[in-house]
């Protein structure tokens, strides 16, 4: 019986099919007979806007309302290009920044090449333009010319004209190239030794040994390697050690205890690749990287413009930079980039940089090496979690491990003890020392964004401007969340960062505000210079720090 009912109800599917098409039918019908019957000025025709200026066409049919919107001047135009609208711009530059804004409110689709991250692209623009000058907007092949040129055609009104003169046609070969993604179209040096180092990762004795009462794996003695290379290059021994020491330098090699760079005794080495925390560092993969390493800055500039790229790249970082789309960012072409470079900080010469360098550098790398942590590793959610992310996840930067943690306290910081640690973070005889600056910059803790709700805001820095965009970065926080204070009560409430790292803003508390006072504006700067005036006391309570992402 129930077999029965369900093959009827199976059956009886088609006809139930066949009479919903046959009623859609025919009152689609009876719309489209009723609406040609209508007349302009009839009481059955309205014409009206909506709140969007879209221009709306109301029918009254009885026991039915239709309502037709006419699309848009924009949407019609869209409608009538073929063709495509090519931006070129820079990464940190207004301009580009305003002409991205332009194509967004016009609802213009557009394809965006920044020259800052497909570095030819920039050789193209030179061809077509004669200079590097951004932006520049082509439509199809035709050069129109930077913002002022496509603010001045949008006033006169001659904007949606050119359009349809220019991008008519579909896009013709002679347009602008579009960038390929997933493409490595710059170029690599070897360096100049590297074959030298081929050949004695090959011919070497490497093994463990007993050295000083500790095991050392994967070593080899200095003697050897001078011998090694007299042989390969059939050259006196003075070349052989100058040669040596040149792989030293240059972090092929390092001492097992790192005494040295290289001596002529009998010391121990090895190999970049086979240093103890070589595995644990993510711009590793499987080995270093070989080419002849680039120049300091420019890796730095390359970094900030990479970055500089990312958070102004619409939908990856909210326009307030408090809120970050790390899933978006994993997936683009920037932090494809950026990945590859990373390759290129393992043998980087640190020493040539400017003061105002290497802070810029070491500011943008930490906020660059916490979007790869969260991307790679997840974002902390506990006490455990915050060690591993800040402690374990590590780059090897100039032959050396470089965690968010010593770039921090370590470097940036002085050789600072971190928060609840008792220790610093280098030894005397650490040779990362030569990277601390002469002071620490408290207002270094405003710029560094550790991807939580209650850090800073998400921000890379110039190295030209570095301090004057610190100061702003510290105003800026303290407007919106650093602190607040009653004056009845005589309390400020300061953010929690300000208790962890006390001795970078003077220790006590009366120096601590007088600090703070330098960088509030508007009502929080005359409650707090009153109340330090007065000389009565002031309470200081330190907010709860949000460690949850800024997602």
């Amino acid at each position: 019986m129930e077999r029965s009912q369900s093959l009827s109800t199976a059956e009886s599917m088609p006809l139930i099919g066949k009479y919903i098409r046959d009623r859609s039918s025919s009152f689609s019908a009876a719309i489209m007979n009723r609406l040609s019957s209508l007349k302009e000025g009839s009481g059955d025709f309205v014409l009206k806007n909506d709140s969007l200026n879209f221009e709306v066409t109301e029918f009254k049919i009885p026991g039915v309302k239709v309502i037709v919107k006419l699309k848009s001047e924009e949407e019609r135009l869209e409608d009538q290009i073929r063709g495509r609208i090519t931006l070129f711009t820079k990464s940190n530059c207004e301009h580009s920044i305003a002409a991205r804004q332009f194509f967004k409110e016009k609802g213009l689709r557009y394809v965006e090449i920044n020259i800052d991250v497909f570095t030819k692209s920039g050789n193209e623009l030179m061809e077509r333009t004669g200079s590097c000058e951004v932006p520049q907007i082509f439509f199809n092949d035709s050069l129109i010319g930077g913002l002022a040129t496509l603010k001045s055609l949008s006033e006169s009104g001659e904007l949606h004209e050119k359009m349809k003169e220019l991008l008519g046609p579909k896009c013709p070969e002679e347009a602008p190239k579009v960038p390929v993604y997933g493409i490595n179209d710059e170029e690599d040096k070897e360096d100049e030794l590297v074959g030298v180092v081929r050949f004695l990762r090959q011919s070497l004795p490497i093994q463990d040994r007993l050295i000083k009462m500790k095991m050392v794996k994967s070593c080899f003695a200095g003697p050897d390697v001078v011998e090694a290379i007299i042989n390969h290059l059939d050259c006196g021994r003075r070349k052989g050690i100058a040669t040596a020491k040149m792989m030293a330098q240059k972090h092929f090699i390092h001492h097992v205890f790192g005494e040295n760079d290289f001596e002529n005794g009998y010391h121990y080495y090895r190999f970049l690749e086979h240093e103890p925390f070589i595995m644990g560092c993510f711009n590793f993969r499987s080995s270093t990287n070989d080419n002849e390493p680039k120049p300091a800055s420019f890796i730095a500039d390359r970094l900030s413009k990479l970055m500089f790229s990312i958070v102004e790249m619409d939908g990856y970082v909210s326009d307030d930079r408090l809120h970050v789309d790390y899933f978006r960012i994993s997936k683009s072409e920037e932090f494809r980039r950026y990945i590859k470079l990373t390759r290129d900080l393992q043998r980087i010469n640190l020493q040539l940089f400017t003061p105002n360098e290497r802070l810029a550098f070491f500011l943008n790398l930490y906020n660059a090496m916490v979007i790869h942590a969260v991307i790679s590793i997840g974002h902390p959610e506990g006490i455990l979690d915050n060690k591993a992310f800040f402690l374990d996840f590590q780059y090897v930067i100039g032959g050396y491990p470089h965690s968010l943690s010593i770039i921090e306290n370590g470097i940036l910081r002085n050789n600072r003890k971190s928060p609840f640690s008792l220790t610093k973070p280098f030894s005397k005889e650490d040779r990362r020392l030569h990277l601390v600056p002469m002071r620490v910059n408290p207002l270094i803790h405003f710029g560094l964004c550790k991807g939580t709700r209650s850090s800073p805001k998400l921000r890379f820095f110039t190295a030209h401007n570095v301090e004057d965009e610190l100061i702003s970065a510290a105003k800026d926080y303290f407007q919106s969340e650093g602190i607040k204070i009653d004056r009845e009560l005589r309390t400020v409430y300061l953010t929690r960062i300000i208790k962890w790292f006390s001795q970078d803003f003077g220790g006590q508390e009366k120096e601590i505000l007088e600090w703070v006072l330098n960088y509030l504006e508007g009502r929080n700067a005359k409650l707090l210079k009153t109340m330090l005036g007065d000389g009565d006391l002031i309470t200081i309570v330190y907010q709860d720090y949000d460690w949850s992402g800024n997602l």
